[in-house]
């Protein structure tokens, strides 16, 4: 077996160690002195300031690699993600494009003009509310400059209370459901069943011993029953589908049984009405 160190390579061992020591000792010895450092003190720091140059330069450059490399990974996975949203709103864009034309395809095979979706909401405070026209109207504090005209629908908390009657620059006046002063101009309205099937009419007053909505003048064969929901129809093209005006009461028949009148219990209190929403088109 083969010794660990060859005689050669003791000698080389040797002589390494003996320059270790002594470039150890001139350096100590020429940070002790005020002297300028010898000749061979400098060649010895100078070799070794090169050495160290070329030991740090390649270390230096695996440093900087690690770090590129670890930014460009970092770059990249950002990437990515900013693809994967890209690629999201793409596809919630194509989305809404096919929903907006199955609304309109909706809209024109139940002949609606016009729909919810149609409409922004715009927020107003009651600011008046005259005791002797109560039930019939109150003044809000929003008019043409928020972009509120006559017609327009006003919803309470619970759903559908009246619509715009008289517009001014900063204020409006809002004619109740529960008014039965006006006789024309009224609501197309809907009641739906569990069954899915509706009755479509008219609101033509208000029961004020009741408290309740009246639909008049029902020839529809359609059972409706205590809960049924009630929407507007959107029949009219003035108002959109579906604000929700109450739930059915009660069905009666006139006199004759030729038609039948529907009471509706409004979704809203008309006697607290502290807030309102008007519905503006789009």
């Amino acid at each position: 077996m083969k010794k660990f160190f060859s005689s050669r390579r003791l000698v080389v061992a040797v002589i390494i160690a003996i320059l270790t020591i002594s470039v150890i000792t001139v350096s100590s010895q020429a940070k002790q002195s005020q002297k300028e450092p010898s000749i061979p003190s400098r060649i010895i720091s100078d070799i070794t300031g090169w050495l160290s140059d070329v030991v740090s330069v390649p270390i230096g450059g695996v440093h900087n690699g690690f770090d590129s490399l670890g930014n460009l990974m970092n770059t990249y996975s950002e990437n990515q993600k900013m693809s994967a949203r890209v690629d999201e709103l793409a596809q919630a864009k194509v989305q809404l494009q096919v929903l907006k034309a199955e609304n309109k395809a909706l809209k024109d095979q139940i002949e609606i003009n016009t729909t919810l979706t149609d409409y922004s909401i715009v927020s107003a405070s009651v600011i008046s509310r005259s005791p002797v026209n109560w039930q019939s109207q109150l003044i809000i504090n929003r008019g043409s400059n928020a972009g509120v005209q006559k017609g327009m629908p006003v919803m309470g908390s619970g759903g559908l209370i009246g619509r715009i009657a008289q517009v001014n620059t900063t204020s409006a006046k809002v004619e109740l459901l529960s008014d039965n002063s006006q006789l024309t101009d009224r609501f197309a309205i809907r009641a739906t069943n569990s069954d899915g099937q509706v009755v479509d009419g008219i609101i033509t007053g208000f029961d004020q011993s009741k408290n309740e909505i009246v639909m008049a003048d029902i020839t529809s064969d359609v059972k409706l029953k205590k809960g049924d929901l009630v929407t507007t129809s959107g029949l009219g093209g003035v108002t959109p589908a579906g604000l929700y005006v109450g739930k059915v009461s009660s069905v009666e028949a006139n006199d004759y049984g030729l038609s039948k009148k529907i009471y509706i219990k409004p979704s809203t209190d008309f006697n607290n009405i502290p807030v309102v929403s008007v519905a503006i088109p789009k």
